[in-house]
C-alpha cells in the first residue's frame, strides 16, 4: 500500500496538467490494485474538497461527484471511508460543507454525542451542538 498526496488525487480527478495528470492516471489504473491498494487519508480527502472548491470553483454536487468517484474507485483504500460517505451524502444534500460533515461524523465514531459549536451553519448538521 502506498499514500496518495491531494495533488496526486486532484490531477487524477481534474486532469488539468497534461503530464501530471497523465502520470497520477498512469499510476493509479496502472500500478494499484485491490491487493496493494492506494491509500487515501482523511486529511487528503477534506483537503481535495477543499482544493476542488476553492482552487477549482466546484459547486457543492460536483465536489460531493468527485468525492464519490473515489469512493467508488476499487484500487483505493480509504481512512475513514462510511464517515466520507456520510459527509458527501450532506454535501450532496446541502446540509452543510463537506469538512464540517466529517467532523461530525469522527466525532460520532469516536462515541461523542455532540460536537459543540460557534458555527450556526454546521448546526444544520445532525451531532452538532451549540456552544
Amino acid at each position: 500500500m502506498i499514500g496518495l498526496d491531494t495533488n496526486v488525487i486532484v490531477r487524477f480527478l481534474v486532469r488539468d496538467d497534461p503530464v501530471q495528470s497523465r502520470k497520477a492516471q498512469k499510476f493509479i489504473e496502472g500500478e494499484l490494485t485491490q491487493d496493494d491498494p492506494g491509500f487515501l487519508s482523511v486529511l487528503a480527502m477534506v483537503e481535495t474538497a477543499w482544493v476542488l472548491e476553492r482552487g477549482y470553483r466546484f459547486d457543492a454536487g460536483a465536489v460531493a461527484s468527485a468525492i464519490e468517484r473515489l469512493l467508488q474507485t476499487e484500487v483505493f483504500l480509504v481512512e475513514y471511508e462510511q464517515e466520507i460517505f456520510s459527509a458527501m451524502i450532506a454535501l450532496r444534500e446541502g446540509r452543510g460543507s463537506f469538512a464540517d460533515a466529517l467532523i461530525a461524523e469522527c466525532g460520532k465514531k469516536a462515541g461523542c454525542p455532540a460536537t459543540v459549536t460557534f458555527d450556526r451553519k454546521a448546526l444544520r448538521l445532525s451531532g452538532f451542538a451549540p456552544l
